[in-house]
């Protein structure tokens, strides 16, 4: 099966499943504990309005109504669900005219910005495997957050091209602080938190034949040794992969540090060959990037009150759009948005009425007003993935939902979608209704008008 945790979509999962218990092979900690939710002991299995057991057709029916009522909502559309789901929750957004974001507007959206800004040169995890010589991880820590990324994908697996494995491979890590990588690395580069703008740019200029400032180790306390070391390495390599994790781009800078760590790859491309990749968390945020790229032309925080997508982070993207109490109803599909926002955008979701499609119990489930089952899916419904190196993979099923009212979160969001349509028409007949029982005027003759125009005249005078 495929693995739905981690940006690697792991394909090669076996598991046993019997009415009590669920047994993995192959799978990380992670992943091992995303499959035992299929009997976990707090799924959600009914629907909920103001806490309370409901109908499905009525928590349908009350979600459209926020959603219809409301003159600015906000769909955040989370990573663990399906780029079908996604792209049907794009389209209630576009039909309300509301605001939608993902989960790379708190993650890696400076990195998706730094992509627009200079590009990405880039590759997919079997060319990691099987020909890179070099892996440069920069503010990532893959040990912890991807288990099984350095087994599979790059220091110590056996490639095609690669066969010594971790024997034929340099790595250097790129990180303030002694990580368990680190710990496997040729060169560990253990700058001042935020300065990786100043390493990047002291690497780059000794691949161009220039001496950094001299006052570049007092700045970000790197020898000159170790960082000529580091640019002969990026030299010598034939293959070399940039890693860039969220320090990169949750430091001072943004996405200037990216867009630096895409040059360096530019430049070491002049020597070998070089690419960049980002070390993505869930295992379908990078699809929602791809969803809406490819739908509406911008990767995250849009708008659609105009009836055209416009992009703005910073703007129209989660956290500022709630912080500044803009947003007065939210949808929130596969993300637990009241346990990792900031206390003033939970406040504003506690004001607001609250639509989720959630799995399990927790802090986004508390705060919702209405709350619709979630499908755990490559489990419970077949979809499509997109991997860190954005190549998608079809995930299927098998097992089904412990509900018959919904198959997957795809039909979930159809439903209120169609629910939704409804609701529009009715309003529109209504107010054509109105309009046609009130007395109908017959416009004024110039003749008449000149009239009334000359008595009006008269009286101010």
């Amino acid at each position: 099966m495929t693995c739905p945790v981690c940006g690697i979509a792991c394909d090669d999962i076996e598991v046993e499943l019997d009415d009590v218990s669920v047994v993995t092979r192959n799978a990380c900690i992670m992943g091992d504990a995303k499959f035992k939710e299929l009997r976990s002991s707090h799924r959600i299995t009914k629907p909920l309005i103001n806490g309370k057991e409901a109908p499905w057709s009525e928590a349908v029916d009350k979600a459209a109504e926020f959603l219809v009522n409301a003159k600015r909502p906000f769909f955040f559309v989370g990573s663990e669900t399906t780029s079908e789901a996604m792209a049907v929750a794009i389209e209630i957004a576009e039909m309300l005219g509301g605001l939608v974001d993902g989960n790379a507007t708190i993650c890696h959206g400076p990195t998706v910005m730094a992509m627009q800004d200079v590009g990405q040169a880039g590759c997919t995890l079997g060319e990691t495997r099987n020909r890179a010589d070099l892996d440069i991880y920069w503010g990532a820590n893959p040990e912890d957050s991807h288990p099984r990324h350095l087994s599979r994908h790059s220091i110590f697996v056996r490639g095609f091209f690669t066969e010594q494995g971790r024997y034929g491979r340099k790595v250097i890590v790129v990180d303030p602080r002694r990580s368990t990588t680190a710990e496997h690395a040729d060169l560990h580069l253990q700058l001042k938190p935020g300065t990786d703008f100043e390493v990047l740019s002291a690497i780059m200029t000794i691949l161009n034949g220039f001496e950094p400032h001299e006052s570049f180790t007092d700045v970000t306390g790197i020898s000159r040794e170790d960082i000529h070391k580091a640019a002969e390495m990026v030299k010598d390599a034939r293959f070399g992969v940039i890693w860039v994790g969220l320090g990169i781009a949750s430091t001072r800078g943004k996405h200037y540090n990216a867009s630096m760590a895409m040059r360096l790859t530019q430049l070491g491309n002049k020597t070998g060959k070089f690419v960049i990749l980002a070390n993505r968390g869930h295992c379908n945020v990078t699809g929602f990037n791809q969803v809406l790229n490819w739908s509406h032309g911008f990767p995250y925080a849009v708008d659609f009150s105009t009836g055209a997508p416009r992009y703005q982070p910073g703007e129209y993207s989660c956290v500022d759009a709630l912080r500044r109490g803009e947003v007065d109803a939210l949808f929130c599909m596969c993300a637990d948005l009241g346990a990792h926002l900031p206390k003033i955008a939970v406040e504003r979701m506690c004001e607001i009425p609250v639509v989720s499609i959630e799995t399990a119990e927790g802090p986004q489930a508390f705060i919702s007003d209405v709350v619709l089952p979630g499908v755990l899916d490559a489990m419970e419904c077949t979809g499509t993935f997109y991997r860190m190196d954005n190549v998608p993979i079809y995930a299927r099923s098998f097992c089904d939902p412990p509900f018959d009212f919904t198959k997957s979160n795809e039909d979930t969001c159809t439903q209120l979608r169609d629910a939704i349509i409804q609701k529009l028409e009715a309003r529109e007949k209504a107010k054509e209704e109105e309009a046609q029982a009130k007395p109908q005027t017959t416009p004024l003759s110039d003749e008449e008008f000149g009239q009334r125009l000359d008595k009006l005249v008269s009286r101010a005078g």
